[in-house]
């Protein structure tokens, strides 16, 4: 018997927010500094969490519903995207600066705002370190994909049963 659409939705913002809060503890406690891509993704998991949270509330309403988990499911596979670019073409690069995500992040401010989770202190190459054995982008493009595929499961299941 398939999870409720709402509790997996809520599955889905636990995990997107625990990704960010791991990434903070990772950068504060531990060292990791975070590169431009790498908090452009944090914008992005945060939005995911939001995104996911307001689906699970809206179940009751279909259009709504179908709204919210199909911005879920784009905006996590838009994290696939960026955690991707970040392994195979920002990390290869001398600089982030002036790449996209650092240009949105200067643009929206949030570097400024709340610099402790979103100011870039490392280059891409510095910041795609492994994390047991794996680069941290990959963590994060594989994070990605699982939150996507689940929203997708739950989009389907909730559409299914309001028929």
């Amino acid at each position: 018997m398939p999870r409720s659409p709402g509790s997996i939705f809520t599955a889905v913002a636990v995990l997107a927010a625990g990704a960010v809060a791991l990434a903070l503890v990772l950068q504060h406690a531990f060292g990791m500094e975070p590169c431009a891509w790498c908090t452009f993704q944090r914008v992005i998991f945060l939005a995911v969490a939001a995104a996911a949270l307001l689906a699970a509330a809206l179940r009751p309403v279909r259009a709504a519903f179908a709204l919210a988990g199909a911005l879920v499911v784009l905006l996590a596979a838009g994290g696939v995207w960026a955690a991707l670019h970040q392994q195979f073409v920002a990390s290869k690069a001398d600089s982030c600066a002036y790449t996209f995500a650092d240009r949105f992040l200067l643009r929206t401010g949030l570097d400024e705002k709340f610099p402790a989770l979103f100011e870039a202190t490392a280059s891409c190459a510095d910041a795609n370190a492994p994390l047991l054995g794996l680069p941290f982008a990959a963590w994060s493009a594989a994070l990605f994909a699982l939150l996507c595929l689940a929203s997708i499961a739950a989009l389907r299941t909730g559409l299914r049963r309001t028929r």
